[in-house]
């Protein structure tokens, strides 16, 4: 289960970029009522998103050239610069390398073999997001990938993940576990493989009390609907959403715990 109890290979951040941080934290302050707070003016326009004064994210400005609103997930690394040396030896490319964000902590950005792009952070003051796995924080992070075996074998290299595979209806659907902990209680997204027409990437998961509810307040601010909203046995009630800039994300109502 996602949880704020980081171990390398754990998600421990998650942020969006965006040409307008303004409306887009109005945005998600619609959807999920979190409460946006500037890093401060050395910041460059970035900013956190929180819930009960808790950070559950991060909003800030397009950095890179040619670049699309999105959603970027990092994962725990111990040494980012021994990580960037990873990716480039595993296939993937370095799009930031190793850089200090005063005392926070230390980030990279990167592109998978696959073309997915994700992140990491080595923690220093700043260890990660407060909430996870709550009411409209992340509890899963799900990778699209064409060639899920390849791409796999890379991020298992990195992070030393475990990975186990499910069948589900037309597909099969990886179930992704950091190497530390028990599969079950480790586990904190999954891989699927690619659909006709879409790109390789990392969808983040919010968890939400009503999926349906979200997908009318996205509509109402501006946002689409990417893929409407559906049950999913022993999972629960997902929508995949875009905020009004084309970044998607996706909310999930968890099905009920069966009984022990």
């Amino acid at each position: 289960m996602l949880g704020t109890n980081f171990v390398t290979g754990a998600p421990n951040w998650i942020d969006l970029g965006t040409p307008d941080v303004e409306a887009a934290a109005a945005f998600y302050g619609a959807v999920f009522g979190w409460e946006f707070q500037s890093a401060g003016p050395e910041s460059g326009g970035y900013g956190f998103c929180q819930q009960d004064g808790k950070t559950v994210a991060a909003i800030g400005p397009l950095t890179e050239e040619g670049a699309s609103s999105a959603w970027t997930v990092y994962f725990q690394t111990p040494d980012a610069d021994a990580t960037a040396k990873a990716v480039e030896q595993g296939g993937g490319s370095v799009r930031m390398a190793p850089s200090d964000v005063m005392e926070a902590g230390r980030l990279a950005a990167f592109t998978d073999p696959g073309g997915a792009e994700f992140a990491v952070w080595q923690p220093g003051a700043v260890k990660g997001f407060e909430l996870a796995s709550v009411d409209n924080a992340l509890c899963w992070a799900e990778l699209h990938a064409a060639d899920a075996t390849a791409v796999y074998a890379f991020y298992r290299g990195l992070f030393g993940w475990r990975g186990e595979d499910m069948e589900v209806p037309g597909m099969v659907y990886k179930i992704l576990a950091t190497a530390e902990g028990e599969p079950e209680s480790a586990a904190f997204g999954g891989m699927a493989p690619l659909q006709e027409g879409d790109r390789p990437r990392w969808i983040p998961y919010f968890a939400v009390a009503d999926a349906d509810e979200k997908v009318t307040k996205a509509q109402e601010g501006g946002g689409s609907v990417v893929m409407p909203a559906s049950d999913v046995p022993d999972v629960g009630r997902i929508a995949w959403l875009a905020d009004p800039f084309g970044a998607v994300f996706a909310v999930l109502k968890p099905a009920p715990a069966s009984p022990a």
